[in-house]
């Protein structure tokens, strides 16, 4: 092969090489643009304000959730007037609704991790367990291990005086690992905490 034929292989590969290159620089482009867009148009969201749940006696399940759970009932702004009940702790809300159709309650008695439920991460699994059983209250509690991580999950789960069911679990014990490239963990940080009136006795002290 002579030189000059040498020469314009090379510069061919070049070429080549070139154009792959500009090629995949223009689908990276493409797929961060498509990302920026997806961001773009994702709601402004902070955290979870509350949960709503339907209640066949307003007063019990408002019982229940601040004996049980540890929520505090709140003032409710008065142009709510129909019959329920505010709660707030951990960061988020319960609010009670007085139902006027029995038929939208659960009015279950078996507890299938697999059904709807609202869940808690507790420091204490073991104290957990000893008010529960203080308090009478069945529950199912089930360990799952993770073998690729070496996490251990405990978890525990009761249903509220409707059926509605509520677990309590160590999740933290897991890691936050996103599963695809779309979209992006944000953390609060506390930021989307109402401000709280703090001249009566309902806050906690630091």
């Amino acid at each position: 092969m002579s030189q000059t034929q040498q020469r314009k292989e090379e510069d061919t590969n070049v070429q080549e090489k070139k154009k792959l290159s500009n090629i995949e620089e223009n689908h990276d482009k493409e797929d961060h643009r498509v990302k920026d867009q997806k961001e773009e148009h994702q709601l402004p969201l902070m955290a979870l304000n509350h949960v709503s749940r339907l209640c066949s006696n307003v007063e019990e399940s408002v019982k229940f959730y601040t004996t049980v759970l540890g929520f505090v009932k709140i003032e409710r702004p008065p142009a709510f007037d129909f019959d329920d009940a505010w709660l707030f702790n951990y960061g988020v809300g319960i609010h009670l609704v007085q139902s006027k159709d029995e038929d939208r309650l659960p009015h279950q008695n078996h507890l299938d991790p697999m059904d709807n439920h609202i869940s808690f991460q507790c420091e204490d699994m073991d104290a957990t367990v000893k008010k529960l059983e203080e308090l009478n209250i069945e529950y199912m509690k089930r360990t799952v291990e993770d073998e690729k991580n070496g996490a251990k999950i405990d978890q525990l789960f009761f249903n509220d005086p409707d059926g509605f069911m509520v677990e309590i679990c160590n999740c933290e014990n897991l890691k936050l690992v996103p599963a695809g490239s779309m979209g992006k963990i944000k953390l609060s940080f506390d930021r989307h905490n109402p401000p709280m009136d703090v001249s009566d006795n309902g806050t906690e002290d630091k």
